[in-house]
């Protein structure tokens, strides 16, 4: 029986998954500092364990169907579809249109369009590698993305529209972008933001940003989700306050402690040491997932492994970044810790993807990789 089923999971990279679940860990673990009149960690427990049954789900899954373009195509087509609905019958919270609400259960679409993204960019790039230094291919994947990041930005989403953004980038530079074309891009990045700061950004927005420039100047306005924010990560110290000793949160002058903020809140318990700890962790992950992506059976999955790893680490670059001070409050979340069941089930699906590819990877990469080498460099 056990033999069956190492075979079955044969794909499964277990350090990986290991540091995966102590980070989870790590998260409810903070939430269940501050339960008081909530019940993040109860849910969030729950949606672990079912996250965590669609990762083993996944895993044993032959996932190189995928490479069939109308599939891909299928999968993308449905998540601009969605994200399409959300302005006709999607709920607003917090000012923002990006939740779908059924019967007692919400969730955001804008998740699996990020997975969506990433496959189509994985199936486009990898046909086209040796071409890839034409800035036609750059500009028709730009197209692909920059649908979903229009829909996503106008609900608005700042924060999921950069990710989005960062994660083609990513994707383009390790498919083999060259310099030239790269400052073409940084430029044409520039006159978008002009453009959108004129016309399109809202007031909010724009505060967050000269928040971001001086993030003292409004400190019981705008500035005051960062302020608070970095006051908790300094007060952790070398050891930390200790579990549920954290003032700035247990006392809610932290905001949303449980998504935005949860490494501030992990940072004021554990301190500095927690802090290196957990950063370890995402190192471990990250390399793992590189390490698999290098395995990879086609470019396809080459691709589709470095995009995941791409998108895990943008979305944990930009939270630090704003919890510490150093980037503006955009609203992302930490993956495997903040709360929220969207997240984390989309998280550990892709995850729960790799690990399938994982398990041709190594058997079919010799034969095919003749045909298909990816250009990273």
């Amino acid at each position: 029986m056990m033999k069956r089923l190492s075979l079955v999971f044969s794909g499964i990279d277990w350090v990986l998954t290991g540091s995966v679940c102590v980070i989870v860990c790590a998260g409810l673990v903070t939430m269940n500092s501050f339960v008081g009149d909530t019940s993040f960690f109860d849910k969030q427990l729950v949606l672990f364990f079912i996250s965590f049954g669609v990762f083993l789900g996944a895993s044993v899954i032959d996932w190189r169907f995928l490479r069939k373009t109308n599939i891909v195509m299928i999968v993308y087509g449905v998540s601009v579809l969605l994200l399409s609905l959300l302005f006709v019958v999607g709920s607003v919270f917090k000012g923002a249109q990006s939740w779908f609400s059924v019967g007692g259960f919400t969730f955001q679409p804008v998740d699996g369009a990020k997975l969506a993204v990433i496959l189509v960019l994985s199936k486009y790039f990898s046909r086209r590698h040796v071409e890839i230094a034409r800035i036609r291919h750059i500009l028709v994947s730009g197209f692909y993305v920059g649908v979903v990041f229009l829909l996503v930005f106008l609900q608005p989403d700042f924060g999921s529209a950069i990710i989005i953004f960062a994660t083609w980038l990513g994707m383009v530079l390790v498919s083999g972008i060259s310099k030239k074309h790269l400052m073409f891009v940084g430029i044409l990045g520039v006159c978008a933001f002009a453009f959108l700061w004129a016309f399109v950004f809202k007031p909010y927005q724009k505060a967050r940003i000269m928040t971001f420039v001086s993030p003292l100047s409004d400190i019981r306005g705008t500035g005051y989700n960062a302020y608070q924010s970095v006051i908790a990560v300094g007060s952790g110290g070398m050891f930390g306050k200790g579990i549920g000793y954290g003032t700035q949160s247990k006392l809610q002058f932290l905001p949303e402690y449980q998504t935005d903020f949860i490494f501030a809140a992990f940072a004021e318990e554990w301190g500095f040491f927690g802090v290196l700890l957990l950063i370890t962790l995402y190192a471990i992950v990250f390399s793992r997932m590189l390490k698999i992506a290098s395995r990879g059976g086609s470019n396809f999955e080459v691709l589709f492994g470095t995009g995941l790893t791409v998108l895990f680490m943008t979305h944990a670059t930009i939270h630090v970044g704003m919890n510490i001070g150093l980037l503006p409050v955009t609203g992302n979340t930490l993956p495997f810790m903040s709360y929220g069941g969207s997240h984390m089930l989309n998280e550990f699906l892709g995850l729960g993807v790799l690990m399938g590819m994982n398990k041709y990877g190594r058997a079919v990469h010799k034969d095919i990789a003749s045909n298909e080498i990816v250009g990273i460099g």
